[in-house]
């Protein structure tokens, strides 16, 4: 009976049931957060200004046009996006969040690349913005795509004093090939992708992580008719070759590489359109000895790539 009468006093100390919350109220809270992340904060205000500002102009489009702004969701695909340094002007942070190494480690990539603004958000807001997809607090805003135009590869390889070397994409729709094709024409000294405008993938953050940061050296050019680009190319005296499976010619024969050329590439599945295959001056084949019936966009690309730069010595 004493023990009761005990509890119920209002003698200071621990309690029944309290459950360790005063050890959990001594506990650290982790490193501050910055300045931009700290509510009331006048860096905050400024930089959620400057995300308003920045939503409410229109964007401009250049001869190429621009893509769509991107973003990516979720704790694993935003730090990935980061470490591999995927372009982005904000990242979103749920208020609130529970805080783990993930969510430190986003938080510090965007501070040390700096331009990328830092705004806390309400969950139901985050909920509307990624249409309720399981976004764990984090979303990354990826800018939009500032493409090229086709002829303004060809005149950036003359401007430099070297034959155009391109790559066309006809039908890829995988970013993630179109990635490893932007890093295939960096390797091996080409001057950009052109892709067409509908039914291709396009510069995304898959797109841009794939291509291991290439595709901030190496263009890509967005066509409205990949096949009329084709014969521009060709009326400025650029040689179009088409990879088939069915070509008349083996890539190892194929003297056209060693000038300016525009290689395209088309689907796996289907490989080249009818009228891209009927505008090609060459359609040329990989030889394979052991059996493969074909090659995915990348590899195809990458290995003509560099029967291109073997002949351009």
């Amino acid at each position: 009976m004493a023990a009761n009468n005990r509890r119920m006093s209002g003698k200071k100390g621990a309690q029944v049931g309290s459950g360790g919350q005063r050890r959990r109220g001594l506990e650290g809270k982790g490193p501050t957060p910055p300045a931009e992340m700290r509510k009331g904060h006048a860096k905050q205000r400024a930089a959620q200004a400057k995300v308003r500002r920045s939503q409410g102009r229109p964007q401009a489009r250049g001869r190429g046009g621009r893509s769509a702004a991107e973003l990516v969701v979720g704790r694993n695909p935003v730090v990935e996006a980061l470490r591999e340094g995927v372009p982005a002007s904000t990242l979103y942070v749920q208020q609130f969040i529970d805080n783990d190494e993930r969510v430190r480690e986003a938080l510090q990539l965007a501070a040390e690349r700096g331009g990328i603004n830092l705004m806390e958000a309400p969950r139901p807001e985050l909920d509307r913005m990624t249409n309720g997809l399981n976004h764990q607090g984090l979303v990354l805003q990826v800018p939009p795509y500032e493409y090229a135009h086709p002829e303004d590869l060809a005149a950036a390889a003359y401007d430099a004093g070297e034959d155009p070397l391109i790559v066309a994409l006809d039908g890829v729709t995988d970013p993630r090939n179109l990635g490893a094709v932007v890093r295939s024409v960096t390797a091996f000294g080409g001057h950009g992708v052109v892709v067409p405008e509908r039914r291709a993938a396009g510069m995304t953050a898959g797109a841009w992580k794939t291509s291991a940061g290439t595709a901030a050296r190496t263009p890509v050019a967005r066509a409205t008719n990949l096949t009329r680009a084709l014969e521009a190319y060709q009326k400025a005296g650029i040689m179009v070759v088409g990879l088939a499976a069915d070509g008349d010619v083996e890539i190892g024969e194929l003297e056209a590489l060693e000038g300016p050329v525009v290689i395209v590439v088309g689907s796996e599945g289907k490989g080249l359109s009818r009228l891209v295959g009927e505008t090609c001056d060459f359609r040329v084949r990989i030889p394979m000895p052991g059996g493969a019936e074909s090659l995915n966009a990348g590899v195809a690309a990458g290995v003509v790539l560099y029967e291109a730069a073997r002949r351009r010595g």
